[in-house]
């Protein structure tokens, strides 16, 4: 039978209403929903990941990076709000790749997902450890240096020789509350996540209006600095592979969708989580980007693992005392507790959307029966969160967080491509279906969203590419070995053809 048998939008619909005690709680609002997206899309890229691709790739011109980023996430974000209220069941890129491109594409959709959302989440919590560790050390409770980074990895040690780490220990620990965390219940994590939004908002506030205060504007020259003659250093080219290796930051949205199930009202409320959670966190990105460049040179952010740090001991390093001094000093500790927090709130909101894309894809029989297995009490998939928070944890403690970056990069980047083609097909082969939310500009956005994506995908390096086609080559086997054969859709079809 062909691959690319499809489910119908109305199956998909009937699947959720008939669910029975496999049923998700309906209980995220409006305001639950735009949190989840920025409690995503805050994190490692705004306290990490903007200072080292401007250290790396930018420079000043980190901020058109930041933009044209956020620009793109938008087209994709459009794309994913008309999904997610025509079709509001968990799943996200993978359901809507089911109802559009067929089965073989929705399977390779929903295991890049597990690229995506897992390495995420271990992404995010290396950053976390970084800046654990230099919060610890701040005040006084050094962390032992060679359990706080990836086996191999030199960790800098405050006056001394680097350290070879042995295990990220940190990292492993924040993995395992938070699964334990998402595990009680849904309502819980949101609560704690809206707790954690607030704070890094307030944070990256007085950061910014701070901030602006101590800027050397001399550092924003020249604000695109001249190609090193290698394609992503600097330059035009820079600026491509800056928004390219930031569009990490940009996959909260994409989280937001795969609570479709959860949300009380999805037909009218995910657009509005998706789309403004988006844009809430594309001009906090641009601001926050803006002033970590004004206040220390680029080249100092390189390599860094918290340079907001680094950037504010160096206004720190300028001003004598006084009340500037501190203010820095303050800012700089707030900069910790609003990493922690922010870190905290993406890696629950990146294994909660993991361990949902699980829980559908085993309805469909592409993942074992106990992923979809609800805590009799909860009412979570306690199973597939418990795996999702041993792989993250093992990801986190073993590797370096510029290789799991790229990765979950162009994931997301590949993810968006399918998403956009989805809406585009399905426009044609179901223009009846009822969309609350429709893409303006048809079929132009879309179409802008897919080229954009496949741009920022080349401008990634080859070690990316190579890394995504084992995973990817992995995954077909585990397709051609099981998926296929336990493929529900596909089992009624050979029952339908037999009785016929």
């Amino acid at each position: 039978m062909s691959l690319m048998v499809k489910k119908s939008v109305a199956s998909l619909s009937g699947e959720t209403e008939g669910a029975g005690t496999h049923a998700l709680k309906r209980v995220l609002g409006r305001m639950d929903l735009i949190l989840l997206g920025i409690g995503a899309v805050i994190g490692a890229g705004i306290f990490v990941l903007t200072g080292q691709t401007a250290g790396a790739n930018a420079g000043p011109a980190i901020v058109l990076s930041m933009l044209l980023a956020g620009l793109v996430s938008a087209l994709a974000g459009l794309c994913y709000a008309e999904f997610a209220a025509a079709v509001p069941v968990s799943g996200s890129a993978y359901t809507y790749a089911y109802a559009t491109l067929g089965e073989l594409v929705a399977w390779i959709i929903g295991w890049d997902l597990v690229l995506e959302y897992a390495l995420s989440a271990s992404t995010v919590a290396v950053s976390w450890s970084g800046h654990l560790t230099s919060l610890l050390r701040d005040l006084g409770i050094p962390f032992p240096a060679a359990f706080s980074g990836a086996p191999g990895t030199l960790v800098p040690v405050p006056g001394g020789d680097p350290v070879t780490a042995v295990l990220n220990v940190p990292a492993i620990l924040i993995v395992i509350a938070i699964t334990a965390l998402l595990t009680v219940g849904v309502r819980e994590s949101a609560s704690m996540n809206a707790v954690m939004v607030a704070i890094k908002v307030v944070v990256i506030t007085i950061i910014v209006i701070g901030g602006v205060w101590f800027i050397v504007p001399e550092n924003y020259t020249p604000f695109i600095p001249p190609n090193t003659g290698t394609f992503g250093e600097f330059g035009v080219s820079g600026i491509l592979r800056g928004a390219a290796v930031i569009f990490f930051a940009y996959i909260g949205f994409d989280a937001v969708s795969t609570a479709a199930q959860e949300a009380r009202d999805p037909q009218r409320d995910m657009p509005v989580g998706i789309l403004g959670s988006l844009a809430i966190c594309t001009l906090l990105y641009m601001l926050v980007s803006g002033v970590m460049v004004g206040l220390i040179a680029y080249e100092s952010l390189r390599n860094s693992p918290a340079p907001m740090i680094v950037a504010l001991n160096g206004a720190i390093a300028r001003t004598t005392g006084g009340f500037g001094g501190g203010l820095l000093t303050v800012m700089k500790g707030l900069v910790e507790v609003g990493a922690l927090a922010g870190l905290t709130s993406v890696m629950m909101v990146q294994m909660m959307a993991q361990s949902r894309i699980f829980y559908t894809m085993s309805g469909d029989g592409l993942m074992p029966r106990w992923a979809r297995a609800l805590h009799p009490r909860w009412k979570t998939p306690h199973i597939s969160t418990l795996l999702t928070g041993v792989g993250v944890a093992i990801a986190a403690g073993l590797t370096p967080v510029t290789v799991l970056g790229h990765l979950v990069s162009i994931g997301t980047l590949f993810a968006f491509v399918v998403v956009s083609a989805g809406v585009l097909v399905l426009r044609y082969t179901a223009p009846d279906l009822p969309r609350p939310f429709k893409v303006p500009l048809m079929p132009y956005l879309p179409i802008a969203s897919i080229l954009v994506c496949l741009l920022l995908m080349v401008s990634l390096p080859w070690e990316t590419w190579e890394r995504l086609l084992i995973w990817m080559g992995i995954g077909m086997v585990f397709y051609a070995l099981y998926g296929y054969r336990k493929s529900v859709l596909r089992q009624a079809m050979r029952r339908t053809a037999v009785s016929g």
